[in-house]
């Protein structure tokens, strides 16, 4: 009998939409989203809107002093976690030249790497989440009288005794225990990391250094955090951090759009009808790059262009898009197996929360090979002096691949700005890579060398 994935066959599937075979084959993809609805049409289908956007913005203003006063990093911007963009004039030249394309527009890197505390994407979602959580219960206490007061308050010591019989826990590969291990020790909670076994050695080293308790599991991610969820359960006095379906995750990182908006405005870059954006976001259970892009939507709305980036062999939110079954399905169900070099990413299975939500707002995404990646990372070194590690490069062929394929061309097309290429303007996004150990900065490099 032929095993049946979300009540069809594999070969059902691919008669149903071809795509899924080159998936399956591990081969590169580029597909565009023709599911999704305008801006103006689409933002009143879904359970979130503006007004969440803005008060994520405001809770992150409130602990703002707080932050600053915690975190020395964070006092060039007072208190608010964010991070440069950086224009990539040689490494577009260097894309040109690789994969055989003119790219139209101009390029420029987001350099989440370089945020403040955790030095990776992660940091937007998960350190508002413990704030989040933080609060609640500083209210329900009545050790926080109001949300007016000044949050240096949640310095003092009384209010890490309070916070140190409660623990935080969370399931991840690495980036979102970091920013979250560390923020949440931070103010006294016991905080519990469940680490996959993709998580890289110097990330469980280094939450370790910071008080943080990392529990190793032999497993995926899927289960990692499915052991994370069934530890906080037991307990009544822990929080979980559901990486595949919080909401608090979510709504952090819609607050970069508006931070992205005024580091534009300050550029003289300019975002209108005439002057599109395009966004490439590397997507593991989608999101930061769900977030992220809800939040441009709002900000910018038809005239920002959103496209996630996923390892050939883990397209898990392709294939929950393209079959319409999301978190039902996995990359194991389609005999794929899974494996990639860029660990931030190794998410089998999609977020039940992001996937269908997104759907009315990505535009498309696409598949990066392991060399792909490896290569890039390795250029990007040689070229601009930017070392990152190797999730946080898959936006960078975003550009070349829109101009290379067939499904880029016809989307311009269908958007009708063929004529008003040059005045593109692309941001990939970099997810991670400062806080990398010098011993693996080498052999990342050193993977990329074309032998």
């Amino acid at each position: 009998m032929t095993e049946k994935i979300a009540g069809k066959t594999l070969e059902e599937w691919v008669k149903e939409s071809p795509i899924i075979d080159t998936l399956v084959n591990g081969e590169v993809v580029f597909w565009i989203n023709d599911k999704k609805k305008g801006f103006e049409e689409a933002k009143d289908t879904v359970q979130f809107n503006r007004a969440d956007v803005i008060d994520a913005e405001e809770r992150l203003q409130r602990f703002a002093p707080f932050i600053k006063q915690e975190f020395a990093d964070t006092e060039a911007l007072d208190g608010l976690i964010e991070s440069p963009i950086t224009h990539l004039e040689a490494f577009q030249k260097e894309l040109e030249d690789r994969y055989q394309v003119n790219i139209a527009g101009q390029l420029y890197l987001k350099r989440d790497d370089l945020l403040p505390i955790a030095g990776t994407i992660k940091a937007r979602g998960a350190i508002y989440e413990v704030l989040c959580h933080a609060e609640t219960l500083a209210l329900e206490s009545g050790l926080l009288e109001s949300t007016e007061v000044n949050y240096r308050v949640f310095s003092e010591p009384k209010f890490r005794e309070y916070f140190s019989q409660f623990k935080v826990i969370v399931g991840t590969t690495g980036n979102l225990g970091i920013s979250t291990g560390v923020m949440a020790a931070k103010f006294g909670f016991d905080a519990i990391i469940h680490m996959s076994n993709d998580a890289k050695q110097w990330k469980k080293d280094y939450l370790r250094s910071h008080g943080v308790t990392v529990i190793e599991h032999n497993t995926n991610f899927t289960e990692a955090v499915n052991q994370g969820r069934i530890a906080a359960e037991a307990d009544p006095q822990s929080y979980f951090v559901d990486d595949e379906n919080s909401k608090y995750l979510f709504l952090g990182y819609t607050t970069a759009a508006s931070r992205l908006k005024k580091q534009l405005d300050q550029e003289g870059i300019k975002v209108d009808a005439d002057h599109p954006l395009f966004v490439y976001l590397p997507c593991g259970v989608g999101g930061s790059p769900g977030g992220i892009t809800f939040g441009l939507k709002h900000t910018f709305g038809d005239n920002v262009h959103c496209f996630f980036a996923e390892p050939s062999h883990v397209p898990s939110l392709l294939l929950g898009l393209i079959t319409g079954e999301y978190a039902n399905v996995s990359v194991f169900d389609f005999g794929i197996d899974g494996k990639t070099v860029m660990d931030g990413l190794a998410v089998p299975r999609t977020s039940q929360l992001v996937a269908p939500l997104m759907e009315n707002f990505f535009d498309g995404g696409y598949t990066v090979l392991e060399d792909e990646a490896s290569q890039t990372l390795t250029r990007l070194v040689d070229v601009e002096k930017i070392s990152l590690e190797p999730a946080a490069v898959a936006g960078l062929s975003g550009p070349a691949k829109l101009f290379k394929t067939q499904a880029g061309q016809a989307y311009l097309s269908a958007k009708g700005l063929m004529d008003k290429q040059d005045q593109i303007t692309h941001i990939a996004w970099a997810t991670g890579g400062s806080m990398v150990p010098d011993e693996d900065k080498k052999a990342f490099y050193e993977a990329g060398l074309v032998k």
